[in-house]
């Protein structure tokens, strides 16, 4: 069987539309790693008392980068 020449009518016949697919969402072990590191650091080798107080502005930004990646803390 041969395929009829190309026409207006049938060029885009054999095209086929395919919805683009979504980006992947990146796994969490592979984004913000700068602020986790920051993070880690502030908490193992706090002097302090409280190492959750004196690191919450590090865990703060490493929440905010978190979440602009998608992921709740």
């Amino acid at each position: 069987m041969a395929s009829a020449p190309p026409t207006a009518a049938n060029m885009g016949a054999d095209l086929k539309t395919t919805p683009a697919a979504p980006p992947a969402k990146p796994k969490p072990c592979c984004v913000c790693n700068e602020e986790k590191a920051k993070r880690d650091e502030c908490m193992l080798f706090s002097t302090s008392n409280d190492a959750q107080k004196e690191c919450a502005d590090m865990v703060s930004k490493y929440r905010e980068c978190m979440a602009g990646f998608g992921f709740k803390i």
